[in-house]
């Protein structure tokens, strides 16, 4: 096995705008996307799985095993003229290789779908708590920039961020190569492991659902991160474990964004 991804149902969809949150620093995509998904009762309908993500299985209650996995939702938007795609997952790729595979796999899946539009989800370390994180954005068209900026994104990104490092950044690179517009939303926080920021995600929420005219209530953040605190937990210290990343590499990351 590389890299595959399983359709339990194939929706109709009107005009499709994908939304990726996988983990990463602060955890702020994937908190971000998960409680989208929740909040808007979103309905599973692919999965994928690859031998690229680490080689265990996740056991997150009771004794029954789940493998590590990218998740897909579709909301269907009675109010407006775009439904949503939402992914979420467990696991970025362990593996360079596996980065580029699995996100052009997702690109491609998605296109067949009709998605014309993504949005990324993110976390950009600064290094220090902020109780009012600004939302950086990069683009892979420059009329997106001039699109969006009314919402309070801060574009001076090359000035804050010198490279993307991860699937978020790499949605942005690939989907440019199959005609896809896409953008990434990174909420400021401090990139402190195994501990999601939930004021990141939601700064991160509220500029992406005025993009999509859309309204959630965010309230129940903090619960929804309790939530997923512990499992995060675990699959991070694994894969640190697993591949025994030196804590002066996790220092000098904060260099740069991980996706």
């Amino acid at each position: 096995m590389t890299t595959k991804i399983i359709v339990t149902e194939r929706p109709k969809l009107k005009r499709p705008i994908f939304i990726e949150g996988l983990p990463g620093v602060g955890n702020v995509g994937r908190v971000a996307a998960g409680y989208l998904i929740e909040e808007l009762k979103a309905k599973k309908f692919a999965e994928l799985i690859s031998s690229h993500f680490m080689p265990i299985v996740i056991i997150p209650q009771g004794s029954t095993v789940e493998m590590v996995k990218i998740e897909f939702f579709y909301w269907k938007n009675k109010k407006g003229k775009n439904d949503l795609i939402i992914m979420i997952g467990d696991s970025q790729s362990v593996d360079p290789e596996g980065h580029y595979e699995i996100v052009e796999e997702i690109v491609k899946f998605i296109k067949s779908l009709g998605v014309k539009e993504i949005f990324a989800l993110a976390g950009l370390n600064i290094g220090v708590m902020t109780e009012k994180p600004k939302v950086v954005g990069a683009v892979n068209d420059p009329s997106l920039e001039e699109k969006y900026k009314k919402y309070g994104i801060v574009f001076d990104t090359s000035k804050r961020v010198g490279t993307i490092v991860g699937a978020a950044g790499l949605f942005l690179g690939i989907a440019k190569y199959y005609g896809i517009q896409a953008t990434c939303l990174m909420g400021e926080t401090s990139g402190m492991p195994f501990l999601p920021d939930p004021k990141s995600s939601e700064a991160v929420l509220k500029v992406l659902t005025q993009i999509l005219g859309i309204e959630i209530d965010t309230s129940k953040l903090e619960d929804e991160v309790k939530k997923m605190k512990e499992l995060m937990k675990k699959i991070e210290a694994t894969q640190a474990q697993m591949f025994q990343l030196p804590a002066q590499a996790k220092k000098e990351e904060g260099l740069t964004y991980i996706g």
